[in-house]
């Protein structure tokens, strides 16, 4: 199932571009440093078959399109928040399932400490809280290091240094990749120009974000942490075991490492799924308008 409906919501500052995919209880997936919406469209897909799958752009990343500079951490990172409340508000009658995967997972929390009252259960995968971190120092001068590299000598060369560093494997660039499809195409080219984005507003600043501890111990009820069964190593899936310890929470295994729900997204929609369904049950989000 991959009908899709794709629509806009005007918010201050930008108009956001998202997409509706299946019926049933609302679940609001969003996305992390790529910022593109289509990074889960294969995840979406599977959970199209039990749920209304919402995807969106975050603002400023490919169609989401900005109506004035992004401004600092502060101010960015409360609009990207503000976003994504809007949008459940725009599509759901209730609590909401959600979903938010590294710099996703830190808005996820953001959302969930200020909004409480719009999550009914949030799923936090490996956001790279870095300041919980014993290295902290260490992983924030590797970030500096990347956004320098980036600086001096441009988008590929800092996206292969971050991905060897942060575990992810291999950077695709342009000139490595098999020829693509024109759709394909049309996300790559908007890949690229997110990198860059992200690169410029986002690299440094999201992990530097500390965690609201006592907003999210009051919630704690309505979060589930994950990480990815093939990153324990690296600083992300660290930084969640330390954010689980402090909170009590569970912090639940899925399938692959940081980009699980690109490169496993059969395993990882079943996976979220069944903690979906173990945690909130099947009625109990809020259902599509």
């Amino acid at each position: 199932m991959d009908a899709v409906q794709a629509r806009t919501l005007l918010v201050p500052g930008a108009t956001l571009h998202y997409e509706v995919r299946g019926s049933g209880p609302i679940l609001l997936l969003i996305p992390g440093g790529n910022g593109d919406g289509d990074a889960y469209r294969r995840l979406a897909t599977q959970l199209a078959e039990r749920y209304a799958v919402i995807t969106y752009d975050r603002r400023g990343f490919s169609r989401s399109l900005l109506d004035d500079p992004p401004g600092d951490l502060e101010r960015r990172l409360a609009a990207d928040v503000d976003d994504a409340a809007r949008l459940l508000a725009q599509v759901a009658d209730g609590p909401s399932y959600v979903f938010g995967s590294s710099s996703g997972g830190i808005v996820a929390l953001e959302l969930l400490a200020q909004h409480p009252e719009r999550i009914q259960t949030l799923i936090a995968h490996e956001p790279p809280l870095v300041t919980l971190l014993p290295d902290a120092a260490q992983q924030l001068t590797f970030l500096d290091g990347v956004y320098a590299t980036y600086r001096s000598s441009g988008v590929d060369s800092a996206m292969k240094e971050f991905f060897t560093g942060a575990g992810l494997g291999s950077h695709p660039t342009a000139a490595s990749s098999p020829p693509a499809s024109p759709p394909v195409a049309e996300v790559l080219s908007r890949t690229n120009i997110n990198r860059a984005f992200w690169l410029e507003h986002e690299l440094r600043q999201y992990p530097r974000v500390a965690p609201k501890m006592a907003a999210l111990e009051a919630v704690r009820s309505r979060m589930v942490l994950a990480g990815g069964s093939d990153s324990r190593e690296y600083f992300p899936y660290r930084a969640n075991i330390l954010l689980a310890e402090r909170l009590g929470v569970e912090l639940v295994d899925f399938p692959g490492g940081h980009v699980g729900y690109s490169t496993h997204p059969s395993e990882f929609a079943k996976q979220m799924v069944s903690v979906l369904d173990r945690r909130s049950g099947w009625h109990g989000a809020g259902t599509q308008p």
